[in-house]
């Protein structure tokens, strides 16, 4: 049985010992090799944002959603500019103004969908309010009519003053309730802005809300929403950064940026993946420096000895860029989840590097000799190594079955790393340590840290053992708890400027981020389904072709009618009257100032005084009667421009729907598309699980945010268990074979089983859930953990308990488990939500199984001790 054992040591020890004889040769290479590796990697290496694309495009929602791509590219990548201003005046012409700059330049931005400037529904737009709401429109037009056709002809502060004087005369407004009802909130609008004309030089009245108030498509809001398709570079890194920068640009040239009560925000797909890359590529690059710097400083703890700690950290730095090149020559690009593999790397390889350091630097104490010293080492330790980079490949590479491309790309590069790190700690590593000086011998009888714990081991192992079996238990009963999050919404850093826009705008009614979609044959097809959708409880509405459609038109029409017939000097107006001069502005002035009497009854008094108040505090503040004026007036001529093309409205079809409409649900081949809009909010996983399976009971082929948050995370559930189940029989198999003891494979897998137990309990307790990023963790547990496990039983078959206890084995397993949880520790620092949770969770995972491989395992190795005393 030793002679077998000692077969592929032997091998290990001869490859060192040429290894040896040709170091600085040897070494050379190395580091020509990673200079080469380096600059490849450099300029081939890409990187795919999607997580969508991290699940094989074979599934069939991922089938699906490339169908309604396709059919509608209109409808894809598209960015959300979010305009909002302290007053709705504001809001409106900073948007209208954006858009327009858009639209001029088609390039850049080929797709601009802003319909408050599209002449369909400047000319359509009431015959899309509900009647209750157009009638309420009409009274209020009916009740400022003379205001309106005074101010049309002319708009000025002479016009202004003139007809507020006639309408608050006291015997107007005696017993009539109704003027009181339209005048006073005019008053009070106007009160307002002139108010905050001396803080805000931009200050207007908003007559688009007086006018329109609730009615004309969130018209009246302080927040307009422009849709954006731009033409993204595919070819960096930053798809959207032209897009974006030029909107900036935009931005700066309409003064939106200047003025501080305006701001400007954009989100959507593009912008989304553009800064998660961002913070991925942030995070990635400080963690994995921070991750170098603690993994240094606890090889310096653990080896004393800075020729062990540089030789360790070069191998290290070489096989993590040969890692980084294998995975430019194999995959050819990074996702959201493989570009971890750095952290993985450094926390990993060192493992070997400590192991194979601290048996040299036991070895250097029965042996002067270098190289005799560094092949016993590679006798002792090298099947050990080789075995643990077997049962980690293992774990990485679990996920490459799976639908799951995400994890079996970091699985992959990963699983390579283990082979590089195998070889470099062989190869490099000895090599370097054959040139550098004499390391101080720390023979095992000095190597005390298993002392202590084989003490309380021996003594208390049969609590040891039922604490572990309590533990087990106790893990075990939460399991039903434990849960998976599906949302990549949480995996992103919610401070980044595309993710908190977003997050602000998801309870805008007009914004539906959860809207599920299904493409249909044809028209007919669309319709039938539509109205098969719109019976289920789980939904609030759908939107098919005929859904642009306004309904009720012909009583709408009568209404617009009878509107445009008492405001017909709007369509046909008089010659304007000449703007008034300064002298006439101020005398203007005054007269609207003395008609604002206190004696005015109700609230109507209360906004006339505070009107009068306001206007003689902008006097005093310096402020012009043509200043004064631009306040007061406001958006007026431009509301009255389009209120009077807006009663021009006329019979709208199919045929004379718009292309920006129906470019939204009708493709070039037919084929329509039917939005289902969710009633209940989707943000919650029960929510979103319930209206998935309702839609797919009627539509097995919907598509869609809420349909691919759904699938995808059954899918990596599913990839999930698969990967487990892979990794467990897999290793338990390895074990059987290598170690040929049923008994040995055993003690490995104890700590791991119960490891993993606990770790699935700790995502319940700290609330912690799985998520695309972390599943990962148990797998790997059991690829990682075992390492311990492995080197523990192997050195207890080389002599008695105590001796394996108080040799350097427990403190290589000690330091390499620190190394890691350190390494990892730093990723979990990550701002990136997801990078962060792999790192939280496998650091719970590692610390778990390193203490059930230092306690559990021993008491078990030891079960001849002597019973508690």
């Amino acid at each position: 049985m030793a002679n077998s054992e000692a077969k592929p040591g032997e091998i290990f020890g001869r490859w060192v010992g040429g290894i040896c004889g040709k170091a600085l040769i040897v070494v050379l290479l190395c580091l020509a090799s990673a200079v080469g590796a380096l600059a490849y990697s450099v300029l081939n290496i890409g990187i795919n944002t999607s997580i969508t694309d991290m699940l094989s495009a074979e599934l069939p929602f991922r089938q699906n959603d490339i169908a309604v791509r396709e059919a509608f590219p209109n409808l894809d990548d598209s960015l959300l500019l979010i305009v909002e201003a302290d007053q709705p005046a504001k809001a409106a012409r900073a948007a209208e103004a954006l858009s327009d700059a858009l639209t001029a330049d088609p390039a850049l931005f080929p797709n601009v969908f802003y319909p408050e400037t599209d002449p369909f529904f400047r000319q359509n737009g009431l015959l899309y309010l509900e009647i209750p709401a157009l009638e309420d429109l009409s009274l209020r037009l009916a009740e400022a009519q003379p205001l309106l056709v005074t101010l049309y002809e002319d708009p000025s502060l002479r016009g202004l003053a003139g007809i507020l004087k006639q309408a608050l005369d006291p015997e107007n407004i005696a017993g009539n309730e109704q003027a009181v009802q339209a005048l006073a909130p005019a008053l009070a609008a106007m009160a307002e802005a002139v108010e905050t004309l001396p803080r805000d030089e931009e200050a207007t009245t908003s007559w688009r809300a007086l006018l329109q108030g609730d009615s004309s498509l969130g018209a009246d809001s302080n927040r307009h929403l422009i849709t954006v398709q731009p033409t993204l570079d595919y070819g960096s890194l930053a798809p959207a950064a032209r897009a974006l920068a030029t909107i900036q640009a935009m931005e700066a040239d309409l003064g939106i940026a200047d003025d501080p009560t305006v701001s400007l925000k954009v989100t959507g797909k593009p912008l989304l993946l553009q800064d998660e890359l961002a913070s991925v590529e942030q995070g990635i690059g400080w963690v994995g420096l921070l991750s170098f710097v603690l993994v240094t400083l606890l090889l310096s703890i653990g080896l004393r000895s800075w020729p062990l700690v540089a030789a360790t950290m070069v191998t290290l730095v070489v096989g993590l860029i040969w890692t980084a090149f294998a995975a430019t020559v194999v995959v050819g690009e990074l996702n959201l989840i493989s570009v971890a593999f750095a952290v993985l790397f450094i926390g990993l390889s060192v493992d070997f590097g400590i192991h194979f350091s601290l048996r040299y630097q036991e070895a250097a104490g029965g042996d002067s000799d270098k190289t005799n010293a560094l092949k016993k080492a590679a006798n002792d330790i090298g099947g050990a190594l080789a075995l643990t980079a077997v049962t980690a490949a293992i774990g990485f590479l679990s996920f490459l079955p799976t639908s799951y491309r995400g994890l079996s790309e970091l699985g992959l590069i990963s699983a390579m790393g283990m082979g590089i790190a195998l070889f470099s700690n062989l190869t490099l590593l000895p090599a370097l340590l054959a040139i550098l000086p004499p390391v101080q011998a720390r023979p095992a009888s000095r190597l005390r840290i298993g002392a202590t714990i084989e003490g309380l081991v021996i003594r208390h192992r049969r609590a040891v053992l039922m604490g572990a079996g309590i533990l087990a238990l106790a893990s075990l009963a939460t399991l039903p708890f434990a849960r998976f999050d599906d949302d990549p919404m949480n995996l992103r850093d919610p401070e980044s400027p595309s993710v908190a826009a977003l997050l602000a705008v998801l309870d805008d009614p007009r914004i539906q981020p959860y809207a599920a979609e299904v493409l249909t044959d044809d028209r007919a097809a669309g319709e039938a389904l539509a109205a098969k959708l719109r019976e289920l409880p789980q939904v609030a509405s759908t939107i098919a072709l005929s859904d642009y459609l306004p309904g009720d038109q012909e009583d709408k029409l009568a209404i617009i009618e009878e509107t445009g017939f008492f405001l017909s000097p709007l369509l046909f107006p008089a010659p304007a009257e000449p703007a008034p001069d300064p002298a006439e502005r101020a005398a203007a002035l005054d007269s609207l100032r003395d008609s604002l009497t206190p004696e005015l009854p109700g609230d109507l008094g209360l906004a006339a005084q505070a009107l009068r108040q306001a206007l003689s505090n902008a006097r005093q503040a310096g402020h012009s009667p043509r200043e004064i004026e631009g306040t007061l007036l406001g958006d007026l001529p431009e509301q009255l421009d389009s209120l009077a093309e807006s009663l021009l409205a006329e019979e709208v079809s199919l045929e004379t729907l718009p292309a920006s409409l129906t470019s939204r649900s009708e493709a070039a081949d037919g084929r329509n598309l039917i939005q289902v809009n969710p009633a209940q909010d989707l943000r919650t996983p029960e929510a979103r699980q319930a209206f998935v399976e309702a839609i797919r009971t009627i539509a097995p082929d919907a598509s869609g945010a809420p349909v691919i948050i759904t699938a995808a995370g059954q899918a990596v559930v599913l990839a999930f268990g698969q990967a487990m189940a892979i990794a467990v029989i897999a290793i338990t198999l390895l074990l059987l074979v290598i170690l040929r003891s049923v008994r040995d494979s055993l003690l490995v897998l104890a700590p791991l089983c119960l490891a993993a137990l606990m770790t699935v309990a700790a995502t319940v307790l700290l609330n912690l859930p799985f998520n695309f990023a972390n599943v990962i963790v148990l797998p790997l547990l059991f690829g990682l953990g075992v390492a311990g496990g492995i080197h523990m039983v192997l050195r207890a078959r080389r002599g008695s308990d105590h001796g394996m206890m108080q040799s350097s084995t427990p403190r290589a397993v000690l330091f390499s488990a620190m190394t890691t949880i350190g390494s990892f520790c730093a990723l979990a620092l990550s701002s990136h939500r997801g990078t962060a949770s792999m790192g939280e969770l496998l650091t719970i995972a590692i610390a778990l199984s390193l203490l059930s491989c230092l306690i559990v395992l021993p008491a078990l190795l030891l079960r001849s001790a002597p019973e508690d005393s």
